[in-house]
């Protein structure tokens, strides 16, 4: 996965709760999320090492759609989509240790 790329997979994951919440009934549109959510935990673990290296801004003003769009620093910015949701992880578990430190 690459920085260039993040509005496309913004698009998708968008895309993918519309096809979930359209579900005829609650368990395939549970399915769905259940099915999707790898991918989505990997799109928000790259989100924050963009951010992390000073480039998410600079990625979602990219537009795949845009061909000029493909080159530069965010385009070369790369990370394995397995690390990204393991960042993911790491990131609900910081949020739920300074949670419970708060109540």
């Amino acid at each position: 996965m690459t920085g260039a790329d993040l509005v496309y997979w913004h698009r998708k994951r968008e895309h993918w709760r519309m096809l979930a919440e359209g579900a005829p009934d609650p368990a395939t549109r549970d399915y769905l999320h259940q099915h999707f959510d790898p991918t989505a935990r990997a799109i928000d673990g790259r989100e924050r090492a963009l951010a992390a290296v000073g480039l998410l801004e600079e990625a979602l003003s990219l537009d795949l759609r845009r061909p000029q769009d493909y080159y530069g620093r965010v385009w070369s910015a790369a990370f394995r989509a397995g690390e990204l949701a393991h960042q993911q992880d790491d990131f609900e578990a910081e949020l739920d240790d300074l949670s419970s430190q708060a109540s």
